[in-house]
């Protein structure tokens, strides 16, 4: 009865499980056929169970071999319809036909649209091959990148590696390209926008442009303020902008040319230094004002050989005023009362003839002064001899005390003109004694001087005797 051989239909051929020896115990060892675990173990002893009408020498030695009728009834997932492997131990143990011990994530995790079709074998698991299904997304989705074409994978050389860019989400999305950098690198404003990609391709991955202009093309001609397109900005957006933000421009005019003075004025009609040209503009004055330079008549810079250096009399100031002029001490050194004047009051609006002496502008003051009269005197006409620039009056002249007393002592009133004395009127230095009152007649000059030490007769002789004009 254990077991009951009649029941189970056990063969009659006794040597198949017994010896001679000892009718017990038998010495048929049934896992030497087929083991008995799990589930099998408590059937143990009831062997029609799988050896259906005494069939003891064909029975099936595989799962399947016994369970074909459930595998072909099972639904939750229908292993026929997704043609699922006949080696039930691929999945199943004698433990127990459910739960499954079948783990997919140990050959690929089911995750994101792959979840969706978990129970859909056959999508991935192609006519029935449970053996050589790839692990990698591009072993099944090589069709899906070489027909991608926004962007065109292929062409744009992208890696086979799909997880690089894409995830397992429904349609491939979000799509994460850690290699944008090599196209594009994204910075400031545009790291907002990073994961909402059509907000700059549009749907169209294999022409976007890859500079600032070719996407804000529309910024650029609508700017006003100023106006990029009237202005003739360069469309090198990164020259004043760049991604942090598009306003404020971080471009700062002083870091090439200051706008100070009159070039605050057309800070904004760029167009008016530029014209254009952005690149090449000129950072000096002359640079951009030669043409002043050389037609500039009120003075003439080129007939001068004024430096065209022009910082060096010019500001920035309106009309180029005011003119500061360091040369002028080369010209002219300004000094005194000159000091408070304006160029206008000797140049008259003639800086090329203007005269480079005193009486060569003070002429008429010389002609009209009366006290003494210069014309009647015949006065020297270098009038730094008894005037100098601090001003004109008093004059600087002490004939008395420097040369010789003509306002006092026994000369005063005794003469007329300078000319009485001075008898060389470019020369005030030359002087004459001996033409006047008694001392024409040399003779009595000798006579009167008798006896006197190195006596002669001319009149630096007389003056160095006579210095101060008395006996």
């Amino acid at each position: 009865v254990d077991p009951d051989h009649e029941t189970n239909q056990l063969p009659t051929t006794c040597t198949d499980c017994h010896t001679q020896n000892t009718w017990a115990p038998s010495t048929f060892d049934h896992s030497s056929f087929y083991p008995l675990l799990g589930a099998h173990a408590t059937i143990a002893n009831q062997c029609t169970q799988c050896h259906i009408n005494g069939n003891y020498s064909t029975t099936p030695n595989t799962c399947v071999g016994c369970h074909q009728a459930d595998y072909n009834n099972t639904t939750n997932p229908d292993h026929q319809t997704q043609q699922f492997p006949s080696d039930c131990t691929d999945c199943h143990s004698q433990d127990a036909w459910i739960p499954s011990s079948f783990n997919h994530s140990s050959f690929y995790p089911l995750t994101g649209a792959h979840a969706l079709i978990a129970d859909d074998c056959i999508m991935c698991h192609t006519s029935g091959n449970y053996n050589t299904t790839p692990s990698t997304c591009v072993g099944c989705h090589q069709t899906d990148f070489n027909t991608a074409s926004n962007p065109n994978h292929i062409s744009l050389n992208f890696a086979t590696d799909c997880v690089s860019c894409h995830t397992t989400a429904v349609g491939w999305q979000p799509a994460s390209m850690p290699n944008h950098d090599d196209f594009y690198i994204l910075d400031g404003a545009h790291l907002v926008i990073a994961n909402q990609c059509n907000d700059c391709h549009n749907g169209n991955y294999n022409n976007t442009p890859n500079t600032c202009y070719g996407c804000h093309t529309q910024d650029y001609n609508t700017t006003v303020d100023p106006s990029h397109l009237i202005q003739q900005y360069p469309t090198d957006c990164t020259i004043c902008h760049n991604q942090a933000a598009w306003i404020p421009s971080s471009f700062d005019h002083s870091d090439f040319y200051a706008l100070t003075g009159a070039h605050s004025s057309i800070s904004n009609d760029c167009i008016a230094c530029h014209n254009g040209n952005y690149s090449s503009t000129p950072n000096t004055c002359s640079g951009c004002h030669m043409p002043d330079f050389n037609s500039a008549s009120n003075p003439n810079h080129n007939t001068l050989g004024l430096s065209n250096v022009c910082t060096t009399c010019h500001t920035t100031d309106p009309d180029w005023e005011p003119a500061l002029f360091p040369q002028h001490n080369s010209v002219w050194v300004i000094t005194g009362a000159h000091s408070s004047l304006d160029c206008v009051d000797c140049h008259n609006g003639n800086y090329n003839n203007t005269p480079t002496t005193c009486f060569g502008c003070h002429q008429s003051d010389y002609n009209a002064t009366n006290n003494p009269d210069h014309q009647s005197a015949q006065f020297p006409t270098n009038c730094t001899m008894c005037h100098n620039q601090n001003a004109w009056d008093p004059s600087t002249f002490d004939h008395d005390n420097q040369y010789f007393p003509i306002y006092s002592g026994k000369h005063d009133n005794e003469w007329d003109v300078c000319a009485d004395c001075h008898f060389n009127p470019n020369n005030y230095s030359q002087f004459t004694c001996i033409d006047c009152h008694e001392h024409d007649n040399q003779s009595e000059v000798t006579a009167d001087h008798n006896g006197v030490n190195g006596f002669q007769y001319n009149s630096n002789a007389c003056y160095s005797c006579h210095p101060d004009g008395e006996e």
